[in-house]
């Protein structure tokens, strides 16, 4: 019997939000939060109900301390973290011109969590989980990290765990070659992939949702996230196009694609056909950029019922 719905692991840093739209150089107030594609993913699936584990290396500091405790708050099991003084927390800081022009600032090089190895695992704790999500971001922080994430794919497959990968490209910690060669290696054993239209381009090269979904083969659930236009979906011999949810305002685009990843994740749990559980990763994605910063409009399941009918109800919007 699982025990968890969802284990997932990576990087969660503290971030700072200038208060006022204005560059950094000339902002002197910030509020906190956190970010971390993992664990936002993580948060959003328990607002929407389900068992979550996350797990981390992280520096046994104030601000590692307030990440662990701010994602266990949220009802994520954290019990497999791990802290560490041979290396600091990474922060990272936006910059926002406008609500659609924001520039994230990383200072994660040799972080904790650039530390974690294999021998962090615990083969148990993904064992009991009826998936594991994995993204991209994790390989690219250190070779340790790379390790890491394949030996938790060795473990998934080894106990019949469905892997969820979302590549969420990041070429700031890697080149493209090497990013492609990993990430496309990980594509292979993944059960459900969760690509960007562009990151799809870059892994497959090739231009249309159709052809992506093609390259990465039809044993594949393959979802092709295209912003507000909504999201492309194959899975087997099922393909179609999902429409996004119209954003009267956009605040704040960053984890848009958590928020998707999450909902899609929820409706597979949920046992939904694969266009319901895309519908219902356009309305989380929806949500998120409404609010500021990374979680804080992860919605809960009935806040997403609530979201959902009503846009239906107003739009016109097809189930």
């Amino acid at each position: 019997m699982k025990e968890l719905d969802v284990v997932t692991f990576g990087e969660t840093m503290v971030l700072f939000t200038p208060e006022l739209t204005l560059p950094l150089e000339y902002s002197d107030r910030f509020y906190k939060q956190i970010g971390g594609a993992e664990s936002n993913v993580a948060i959003g699936l328990r607002r929407l109900g389900h068992s979550v584990g996350w797990f981390s290396k992280l520096g046994n500091d104030p601000f590692g301390r307030y990440i662990h405790k701010f994602i266990r708050g949220e009802g994520v099991d954290t019990s497999r973290c791990i802290y560490t003084d041979e290396a600091p927390t990474g922060i990272f800081f936006k910059e926002k011109y406008s609500p659609t022009n924001v520039k994230v600032y990383y200072y994660r090089k040799n972080s904790a969590a650039s530390l974690l190895s294999p021998n962090d695992l615990d083969e148990d704790y993904i064992a009991r989980a009826k998936f594991l999500h994995l993204t991209g971001i994790t390989p690219a922080l250190s070779p340790s990290c790379r390790e890491t994430v394949f030996k938790a794919i060795e473990i998934a497959k080894k106990h019949e765990v469905k892997i969820v990968f979302d590549p969420n490209i990041r070429l700031k910690l890697w080149n493209m070659e090497k990013a492609r060669s990993v990430l496309l290696e990980i594509a292979k054993e993944a059960d459900i992939i969760l690509p960007g239209l562009d990151e799809g381009e870059i892994l497959s090269g090739r231009k249309t949702p159709e052809e992506i979904a093609d390259f990465f083969g039809k044993e594949k659930i393959v979802i092709i996230k295209m912003g507000e236009k909504g999201a492309y979906y194959r899975s087997g011999n099922e393909s179609g196009y999902v429409k996004g949810f119209p954003v009267s305002q956009i605040v704040d685009p960053v984890g848009a694609g958590d928020g998707f990843a999450a909902g899609v994740i929820s409706g597979i749990l949920r046992n939904e056909p694969i266009f319901s559980a895309v519908k219902r990763g356009n309305a989380v994605g929806a949500m998120v950029v409404g609010v500021s910063g990374d979680v804080e409009g992860l919605p809960s399941s009935e806040e997403l019922e609530e979201f959902m009918k009503g846009v239906i109800h107003f739009q016109g919007v097809k189930r």
